[in-house]
């Protein structure tokens, strides 16, 4: 099975902290850890972990961050082939942890921003002979845009994490398979007030019509809210174990769905195993030892009674 990923590699600096500060509020006692991330590199590692032939589209810059990204890559099996260098530095995120593993990000896109159409269609070949392309959008809306209208041309099926959210117009989304926002990212989606209700089940159908595509709301603790075609249903929660850090659980929920729906699970199937990929990430700290391996995904949906 092969997954083609178009998305984010960056570095992660990552701070624990007992709360986060407030504005113009410096508060001391961190714990700094620092770390590969990115929403693409992160997937591509998920998916490779949990048994797929990954394939990699990302930029990063001429520097350090990036040699030590492409030993990550050749120790983790991601394919890199079409991995863009650039003069601008490699992505850089900042991560502040509260105890209960609620986080905040803010990122400086660096290389990521040189992403253009034609890296893009240099990877056609790779989203054709794919059996699933997934895209997240660290890399610029044009470039995402330019991955998902080749999926279309080529037949290759297209899941869309929209993360960060940012408006898309309604064509670009009716390019994608399979929508995956949570429900800030739904609300982005829609144009809706930040403030607005938040019932998934509005959303995911608002978005479903507007798409056409499949939608898969994440909920967190309270699961997932799936709408596809006239079916509609929530597929709940999964436990793994105390929470610990979420940075990186939507990664491996995404690479997870792919890989289960790239090997011809049903959407609810795939939905349930990407439950259990990413509540184990959330009982791990940091990104990458937090993503699951195959073996572990399948011994907790053994443990719920279920089959990988």
């Amino acid at each position: 099975m092969k997954i083609a990923i178009a998305g984010g590699y960056g570095v992660g600096m990552t701070m624990r902290l007992a709360r986060a500060p407030r504005a113009g509020e410096t508060v001391s006692g961190g714990v700094l850890a620092i770390g590969p991330g990115g929403k693409g590199s992160n997937q591509a590692i998920a998916a490779a972990r949990l048994g797929a032939s990954a394939s990699l589209l990302t930029a990063v810059g001429a520097d350090e961050q990036a040699s030590r990204a492409r030993a990550l890559w050749a120790s983790e099996g991601v394919a890199t082939g079409h991995v863009v260098t650039t003069a601008t530095p490699t992505m850089t995120g900042f991560i502040l942890v509260e105890p209960d593993g609620e986080n905040r990000i803010a990122i400086a896109p660096g290389a990521l921003d040189e992403l253009e159409p034609v890296h893009v269609e240099a990877f056609r070949d790779e989203i054709a002979s794919a059996d699933i392309l997934l895209v997240s959008l660290e890399i610029p809306l044009v470039a995402a845009t330019a991955a998902l209208r080749i999926a279309r041309e080529t037949g290759t099926p297209a899941i869309l994490n929209p993360a960060p959210a940012v408006r898309i117009a309604d064509e670009v989304l009716a390019l994608a398979s399979i929508l995956t926002p949570n429900l800030g990212e739904a609300l982005i989606l829609l144009g809706d007030r930040p403030d607005a209700p938040a019932d998934p089940e509005r959303l995911a159908r608002a978005l479903a019509d507007r798409s056409g595509a499949a939608v898969v709301i994440t909920l967190g603790a309270s699961g997932c809210f799936v709408v596809d075609g006239d079916n509609a249903y929530l597929v709940p929660a999964v436990d793994a174990g105390p929470v610990v850090d979420t940075v990186g659980a939507g990664d491996a929920f995404s690479a997870a769905l792919a890989v289960a729906l790239g090997g011809g699970s049903s959407l609810e199937d795939a939905v349930r195993f990407a439950s259990c990929a990413g509540a184990l990430a959330v009982t791990i700290p940091e990104v990458v030892p937090a993503l699951p391996r195959l073996a572990d995904v399948e011994r907790l949906l053994q443990a719920m009674g279920s089959h990988a």
